[in-house]
């Protein structure tokens, strides 16, 4: 059988090696305790105290000695990076703005009860909003103004004085080829307004002879008078 040897400096390569090898931590203990068993006492405790078994275990201070080095140094970047980023984008407040005044407990006076309610009352309160409310003023609807000049049909009047519903027929129609008449006619206007204006220059709504109003009820190109009958009605 044959032996070997290794070299003095070898042997002397190899310790030295052994010796510089980083040290692994620990991951079975409890971040913050000594032990999981420790761990396990104080959330134990906490769940009592959420329960109402009685108060709050006290926080645990965590150290960087009890972190694994590489996690504490982790911590150190993570809590300096960002204030060194952000140092360039804060957001000063206008000097013309008055330095809040923070009372007992680092709440401003505006936000404390006890000062709100030693400048007014709650009786104070509602004879304010009395006062304001007598100071409101209730403007009533007038008539609609009448266009001046040759401006054609005014197609918010004739939705008013109209009483029939959008679909209910009232005029007769001529069915004939009514749905290509209707298509053709309605598609060069830019919007249905125009189109019911369009439509009662034209003599409607009495008589449709481009066939815009195909089912006789007085509205061209689905025009709805909803919205200007609910304007005037409240």
């Amino acid at each position: 059988m044959k032996r070997f040897f290794l070299p003095t400096f070898a042997l002397g390569a190899l310790v030295a090696l052994s010796a510089c090898s980083p040290t692994i931590p620990d991951s079975g203990a409890g971040v913050g305790f000594g032990d999981y068993n420790d761990f396990e006492q104080a959330q134990a405790a906490r769940d009592a105290a959420m329960s109402g078994g009685g108060a709050l275990p006290p926080p645990q201070a965590v150290s960087s000695e009890t972190l694994a080095p590489a996690a504490a140094s982790g911590i150190a970047q993570a809590t300096t990076a960002p204030a060194a980023a952000g140092a360039s984008d804060v957001v000063n407040a206008s000097p013309a703005n008055a330095a809040p005044v923070l009372r007992a407990g680092g709440i401003s006076a505006e936000n404390d009860f006890n000062a709100v309610s030693g400048q007014r009352s709650i009786e104070g309160d509602a004879a304010k909003r009395a006062q304001n409310q007598q100071q409101y003023q209730v403007i009533q609807p007038t008539a609609l103004p009448t266009r001046q000049g040759n401006a054609g049909p005014n197609i918010v009047a004739f939705a008013i004085a109209a009483k029939n519903a959008k679909g209910q027929r009232v005029y007769r129609r001529n069915s004939f080829n009514a749905e290509r008449k209707y298509q053709r006619a309605c598609s060069g206007f830019a919007s249905q307004d125009q189109a019911q204006q369009q439509f009662l220059a034209a003599g409607g709504p009495v008589k449709d002879r481009s066939g815009m109003d195909p089912d006789g009820d007085g509205f061209a190109c689905a025009w709805d008078p909803a919205p200007f009958r609910n304007a005037v009605n409240g």
